[in-house]
C-alpha cells in the first residue's frame, strides 16, 4: 500500500512538496483553500498530482497517512484543528526535504534578523569557492522542489520559524541563528517565548559532528541558550569579544578562529552597517567550515552585491535618496535601518501589525525622521506612538501614492525610506509585490 499523503496549501513550498512525493512514490493529493497560480497547477497537472482549490474536502484529507502543511498556515486553521483531533502526524516541508536528501549536507539559517542576507552570502561564498549547491527554503526555490528535480551536495537554506514548527528528524549540518527579536507574535499566541523555541528547534536534533553559530551578543540568544538543550558545537560570534572558537571584530577586523583562520578588514566588506558584520562573520564562518579557501571568502565577502527589497538604494531623484527595505517586516529591521542612515529620513511605515512594540524605534526616529507616511488599512497604533515624536504623520493607501506624497515633502539631501516594520498582506500580495510597486513608483518620478 502507497503512504496517503495530503499537502495543505498550493504555494511554493506546498507544490514542490507534492512533486517530491510524486516522485518518491507516495498517493498525493493537494488541498487549497485559495487560487493557485497558474504556473502551479500547470507543473501539477503535468506530473499527474491530484489537487483542489477554493475548497479543503475534509473527508478526503482526513484519509491521509500524513498531512504536510505550508509554513503559511496556522495550527488554529479549522481543518488543521481537525486533523490534529484525527491524530494525523503533521509535518513541515523541511521534515519531508530531510527524509528524501540523502548524503546532501544542510546548512540552515534562522532567526529574527539578518537570516536572508546571511543566506544569500553564504551560498554567493560557495559558488565562488566552487562548491555545487542550491540556494533554497524562504528564498530562492523550494527545497523539496530542488531535491526532486536538481539534487544538490549541499542545501543553504533560508528556514522561518513556522518552518521549524512540525519538525521530528530534521537535522542541519550547520545551524545558524543571526538573532531573536519579538516577531510573528500573532503566530504565537502572543507570546514570544513560543517563538523562541521554534527557532532553537533548528538545533534540537543536531549531534557533536554538527555546529552550530549564533550571535553571543545578542541578549535573547544568550538567555534561552542553556534552556534548550542541544549537543553540537557551538561556534559563538561577536563584535565586543574574542572568541577563540568562532568569529569575532577587534580593531576593526573580522578574525575567524577555524580551519586555517581568516583576517579581514571591516573596511572590505561589500555590506556596510553593523547588522552586517554579524550577517558576514556568520557567514565566513559558516564557509570555512565547509573548507573554503580563505581567499575565496575574502574575495567573495568584497564582490557581494546585496539582496533585492533589502536596505537597496532604488534612485536619487532631484537629491532625494530612495532606499526600498520591504523585506524589513519586523520592528528590528526597521531599527537597523534607520540606524545605517545618516540624513534626515522620511520613513514609510505600516502593513499587517505581528504584534509589534514600537518602542523600540523612538530614539531613532527622534533623532533621524521627519516624517512619517503610514501605508496601511490600520494605522492607529503608529500614530499612537509617534504622534508626538514626529511633525507629521500622514495616511495612504498605496505604493505609488506613498512615494508621490515623500516625493513632495522630502527635500535634497533626504532620504525616503520604505522599511514598514510590518508584514504585506493587506495592500499587496507579499513584501516583495510591496518592494516593486515602491520601486515603479520612484522610476515613473
Amino acid at each position: 500500500m502507497k503512504k496517503k499523503i495530503v499537502i495543505l496549501g498550493g504555494g511554493e513550498s506546498g507544490v514542490g512538496a507534492a512533486l517530491l512525493c510524486k516522485q518518491q512514490g507516495y498517493d498525493v493529493f493537494l488541498s487549497d483553500g485559495g487560487t493557485l497560480k497558474d504556473v502551479y497547477k500547470q507543473e501539477l497537472h503535468a506530473n499527474g498530482i491530484l489537487f483542489e482549490e477554493g475548497t479543503h474536502s475534509v473527508e478526503k484529507i482526513l484519509t491521509a497517512d500524513e498531512v504536510m502543511k505550508s509554513p503559511g498556515i496556522p495550527h488554529s486553521n479549522a481543518v488543521v484543528k481537525l486533523i490534529i483531533e484525527n491524530k494525523i502526524p503533521i509535518i513541515s516541508e523541511m521534515e519531508l526535504a530531510y527524509r528524501h536528501k540523502g548524503v546532501s549536507k544542510i546548512i540552515g539559517i534562522t532567526g529574527s534578523n539578518g537570516k536572508t542576507t546571511t543566506t544569500a552570502l553564504i551560498y554567493h561564498i560557495c559558488k565562488n569557492g566552487g562548491l555545487d549547491c542550491a540556494l533554497v527554503g524562504n528564498i530562492g526555490t523550494s527545497i523539496t522542489k530542488q531535491i526532486a528535480l536538481d539534487p544538490k551536495p549541499y542545501y543553504v537554506v533560508e528556514i522561518s520559524s513556522f518552518q521549524l514548527d512540525d519538525i521530528y528528524l530534521f537535522r542541519p549540518d550547520i545551524a545558524i541563528l543571526t538573532n531573536l527579536t519579538e516577531d510573528h507574535l500573532d503566530r504565537y499566541d502572543h507570546n514570544f517565548e513560543n517563538y523562541i523555541k521554534s527557532k532553537f528547534n533548528i538545533v534540537k536534533n543536531q549531534t557533536e559532528q554538527d555546529f552550530f553559530i549564533y550571535n553571543a551578543d545578542d541578549p535573547v540568544t544568550l538567555k534561552y541558550l542553556n534552556q534548550f538543550p542541544f549537543h553540537s558545537k557551538p561556534l559563538p560570534i561577536s563584535m565586543y569579544n574574542e572568541q577563540p572558537d568562532g568569529a569575532f571584530i577587534k580593531n576593526n577586523y573580522m578574525n575567524v578562529s577555524r580551519g586555517e583562520g581568516l583576517s579581514m578588514s571591516i573596511y572590505d566588506f561589500a555590506l556596510k552597517g553593523k547588522h552586517n558584520q554579524y550577517n558576514t562573520m556568520a557567514a565566513s564562518l559558516t564557509t570555512t567550515l565547509l573548507g573554503i579557501r580563505k581567499e575565496k571568502i575574502r574575495d567573495s565577502v568584497s564582490s557581494f552585491e546585496g539582496i533585492e527589497h533589502r536596505l537597496e538604494s532604488v534612485a536619487t531623484v532631484r537629491g532625494i535618496l530612495f532606499i526600498n527595505d520591504s523585506k524589513a517586516t519586523n520592528v528590528n529591521s526597521t531599527w537597523y535601518a534607520l540606524e545605517n542612515i545618516d540624513r534626515p529620513v522620511t520613513l514609510i511605515l505600516g502593513g499587517v501589525d505581528k504584534g509589534n512594540d514600537y518602542e523600540l524605534l523612538k530614539g531613532l526616529v527622534e533623532e533621524k525622521v521627519q516624517r512619517i507616511i503610514c501605508m496601511g488599512l490600520h494605522n492607529e497604533k503608529i500614530h499612537e506612538a509617534f504622534g508626538n515624536v514626529v511633525a507629521e504623520i500622514i495616511d495612504v493607501t498605496s505604493a505609488e501614492e506613498a512615494v508621490n506624497t515623500a516625493y513632495k515633502l522630502s527635500k535634497k539631501g533626504d532620504v525616503v525610506l520604505l522599511s514598514p516594520a510590518c508584514a504585506s498582506f493587506d495592500l499587496f500580495k507579499n513584501y516583495e509585490d510591496r518592494g516593486n510597486q515602491f520601486k515603479e513608483a520612484v522610476n515613473a518620478l
